[in-house]
């Protein structure tokens, strides 16, 4: 297995007024290591732009993806598209980065602003060579993937950010680098490049964006496993091999839940330790357990960090709570939603009794429903996810 992985994360922004995108990215996977991303910008904004961005990226991500041609993909879409009667042309401006392996990178440009590169906090300038496709000039950029590299594709929304405001030509892209290498952290999430550079757009727009903007941003950084561990077995017997499993598996180790950490307390032999801290009134405290990154209680913690991973895909905007905070769930979240890359959950099957109570919320009743739906928000985020069961 590669050692590198892709973190990728993605924003847009509406112009303002339209109740629709016109810009629109798809990502698709193409087994463990490779990735096919395109973000396209449909002509004008609203539901034609909408239209003519998702047919486009629709049409280059799974032609690419099939192992065509950048001339066949685009001679396609413009013997697929209808002509704009107004501008005379058949299709959205496109960026499309294609992932080999995690180790290099296929990159193709067509009237979007071009990629910003930052190779360990600094500005990259790939070479770039031209294609001629028609009437069209494409251009393509191969790179040799580095640990640390930080790609930020961009429709024009970002680069018209400001004008007619503070800035006469708009956000330029010297200043844009200029920004991007002020605020580099290593450690920050593909998607919470993407939040802060929307964020810094819909200021510079004064709140009200005259253009579709999208950031996409894709991160390159070492595989991070995380395990956590969440109720005990169904049947007691299994506890022992569940537990062993658990901790065999490389990585970082969490625990969730009272009875499952006092399970692998009493397994290790080691004291587990309450924090009598509240950070958060409605989070219980976490433990500490020598051996465990993090203990925590179970279900409100996990409910409430299915919360966030719910508003991590869409506008991510509760990262200003969870992304500083030290409850449970706030460590919990940003274990993985920021660090991990792969997730493995062990998950007993035990009914804990408390759980049925029919005063209690519905979302608090169902351990089982409660990871199934967290394991399918984290695999469309982007994580590797494996769940067993006890």
């Amino acid at each position: 297995m590669n050692s590198l992985f892709a973190d990728i994360g993605h924003q847009s922004m509406n112009k303002y007024g339209e109740q629709l995108c016109g810009d629109h990215i798809d990502v698709l996977e193409q087994g463990d290591n490779s990735t096919v991303i395109v973000l396209a910008d449909g002509l004008g904004s609203g539901v034609k732009a909408s239209i003519l961005s998702t047919l486009t990226s629709k049409i280059i991500s799974t032609m690419m993806a099939a192992g065509l041609s950048m001339e066949e993909c685009v001679n396609t879409i413009a013997d697929t598209l209808p002509i704009c009667s107004v501008r005379g042309v058949a299709y959205s401006t496109f960026t499309l980065i294609h992932l080999l392996n995690n180790q290099t990178a296929e990159i193709y440009q067509y009237d979007n602003p071009l990629i910003i590169v930052l190779r360990d906090g600094k500005h990259y300038c790939p070479p770039k060579h031209i294609h001629q496709i028609g009437d069209k000039q494409i251009y393509h950029s191969r790179i040799d993937l580095q640990e640390n590299d930080l790609f930020i594709a961009m429709s024009d929304g970002v680069t018209h950010a400001g004008i007619g405001l503070d800035r006469k030509f708009g956000w330029e892209r010297e200043d844009i680098i200029q920004y991007l290498e002020s605020i580099y952290d290593p450690n920050f999430s593909a998607k919470t490049w993407a939040t802060i550079l929307l964020e810094e757009v819909n200021n510079l727009y004064r709140f009200k964006p005259g253009d579709d903007t999208t950031v996409c941003a894709i991160r390159l950084r070492k595989r991070e496993v995380l395990n956590v561990m969440f109720g005990p077995p169904a049947v007691h017997e299994e506890t022992e091999n569940m537990i062993s499993q658990f901790l065999a598996s490389e990585g970082k180790h969490v625990v969730c839940g009272g009875t499952t950490s006092n399970l692998v307390a009493d397994y290790l032999g080691k004291e587990l330790k309450p924090n009598l801290d509240y950070y958060d009134d409605d989070i219980p405290p976490t433990a500490t357990l020598e051996g465990m990154e993090l203990v925590t209680e179970g279900v409100i913690t996990v409910n409430r960090v299915l919360a966030y991973a719910k508003d991590y895909l869409k506008d991510n905007e509760s990262y200003v709570r969870w992304g500083y905070k030290k409850d449970g769930a706030s460590q919990l979240c940003r274990m993985m939603l920021e660090d991990a890359t792969d997730i493995n959950f062990f998950i007993g099957r035990a009914m804990n009794p408390a759980h049925q109570n029919p005063n209690l919320p519905i979302s608090f009743s169902i351990k089982m429903q409660l990871i199934i739906e967290l394991a399918k928000i984290l695999k469309k985020i982007g994580k590797r996810v494996n769940v067993t069961y006890y």
